[in-house]
């Protein structure tokens, strides 16, 4: 392999890490949207809420 091979082939990695460096940061700053909607519609889920929602019920100090 030629020097000029070899600095081509290293321009190429350079610009690619650049590349997943910047796109990595742009989905570090919205990694809520990477989740959002992955249990719609899941019952499992629907009854994991239920019994959350249930027991912080349960443990509220009652006002009366």
């Amino acid at each position: 392999m030629t020097m000029s091979e070899i600095e081509s082939r290293l321009d190429a990695l350079e610009k690619n890490v650049k590349k997943l460096l910047s796109s990595k940061k742009n989905v570090a700053k919205q990694w809520w949207r990477a989740g959002a909607g992955r249990f719609a519609d899941d019952p499992a889920f629907e009854e994991i809420v239920r019994l959350g929602r249930q027991h912080r019920k349960s443990t509220r100090k009652r006002t009366r």
